[in-house]
């Protein structure tokens, strides 16, 4: 009797068992399928927001139908295949070509984004750099990509430009990582450029590093935030170069720059809100691209020599002098490339013509963070060949 009172027992709870792994293997399946559904959704609203064409120009009152450009084009620059949009409200506008920073960090999303209002005044350039944004191909080998070979595709994309719109000379912007090309360029090839305009004009990268770690180091001891001077403190970047290596590239850098508002923009606090899904939501890149963008960022990170090149140059020696009209915009909060010490390269840069601009509320990207003061500067001064004070923040109807 009690045998068989023992067999039922096992029985029953063998029962219990198959019934709670039933019930759970049912909820972890639906489970499985919310998920699979969420990802189903998420990636058919990435494809919807990625048709990999830029916005067209409407048509204005009093302009031709076909006057404006916006396309996204691929040429052969330096025996390969690269990527660049183009866009003006009127291609007989002057020619200006952007180099955007990183390496390896496109920045057209942006441009979107926050319009400088250079397209209604200039027809512009982004160039995505050899390796990098819509120019990726995992092909190329990481030795091939160098700062001379950058500079040498950036003259290339210049004569491109020149031939093609019938302009004997174009304007030439650097921004950050591109500033480093830009102003080389120019220095070697003077002949090409009515103007040289240096963004967040790097000088020397190393120092401006050293400077920006102990400033937030410095902040976050301050506000008793122990968690963040740890992380800080796991890169020793003021005793060792090779940490300062390891440290630029590592996300750290990034997260702690945005937090403390001396990021990409002063009131950008997140990498992700402000740079990640912006870029997955520009619809003038296919979803591939999208993808490849940040596969060309960490290629060109890990696999080149370019972040090596950056942090060893000293351009106040060797870019001392141009042969053209020089002009620096600099963001006031900026610590990834260092205020002083633009302000301080600009001074010595032999010139022509030189003129440093303050933007007060500005970090990173004075041109997104305060546009109407960038293009009234450009539209004042830079065309003209001339330097003064800050403009008014209305020209006519030139800005916007």
């Amino acid at each position: 009797m009690s045998s068989a009172g023992g067999d039922q027992s096992n029985k029953a709870e063998q029962l219990t068992i198959q019934s709670f792994l039933s019930k759970g293997g049912r909820f972890m399946l639906i489970i499985l399928s919310i998920v699979l559904v969420c990802l189903l959704i998420l990636f058919s609203v990435l494809l919807a927001y990625s048709p990999g064409k830029p916005e067209p120009f409407r048509v204005e009152i009093g302009k031709q139908p076909g006057s404006s450009i916006s396309e996204k084009i691929f040429v052969n620059i330096g025996g390969i295949k690269q990527g660049m949009f183009i866009k003006g409200k009127d291609r007989n506008n002057p020619v200006l070509l952007f180099l955007h920073g990183g390496p390896g960090m496109p920045t057209y999303f942006l441009a979107e984004k926050y319009p400088t209002g250079l397209e209604n005044n200039f027809t512009v350039c982004y160039w995505e750099q050899r390796g990098g944004g819509i120019s990726y191909n995992r092909d190329i080998s990481a030795g091939s990509i160098t700062l001379d070979q950058l500079i040498s595709d950036a003259i290339e994309v210049t004569n491109y430009l020149s031939k093609r719109f019938g302009q004997e000379k174009i304007y030439l912007m650097g921004h950050s990582w591109g500033s480093l090309i830009g102003i080389q360029t120019a220095a070697k090839a003077p002949e090409l450029y009515h103007a040289y305009i240096g963004v967040s004009q790097v000088s020397k990268q190393n120092e401006s590093e050293k400077l920006a770690y102990r400033y937030m180091m410095d902040q976050y001891v301050s506000a008793g935030n122990k968690k963040m001077a740890e992380k800080l403190r796991s890169h020793p970047v003021l005793e060792s170069d090779a940490a300062m290596i390891t440290y630029f590239k590592s996300p750290l850098r990034d997260i702690t720059m945005h937090d403390l508002g001396v990021g990409t923009m002063h009131d950008m606090k997140s990498v992700i809100t402000g740079v990640f899904l912006p870029v997955m939501f520009c619809r003038a890149y296919t979803l591939l691209e999208k993808i490849n963008l940040w596969r060309a960022k960490l290629y060109l990170r890990n696999e080149t020599k370019l972040i090596d090149e950056l942090l060893s140059l000293d351009l106040t020696a060797s870019a001392a002098k141009l042969e053209i009209p020089a002009y620096f915009f600099s963001g006031i909060y900026d610590y990834t490339v260092n205020y002083n010490l633009s302000k301080a390269f600009l001074e010595s840069l032999q010139a022509p013509v030189k003129g440093f601009y303050t933007f007060s509320r500005s970090a990173h990207c004075p041109m997104h963070e305060e546009a109407e003061k960038f293009i009234g500067i450009m539209v004042e001064y830079v065309l003209n060949g001339t330097v003064g004070g800050d403009p008014p923040l209305t020209i006519g109807n030139r800005c916007f």
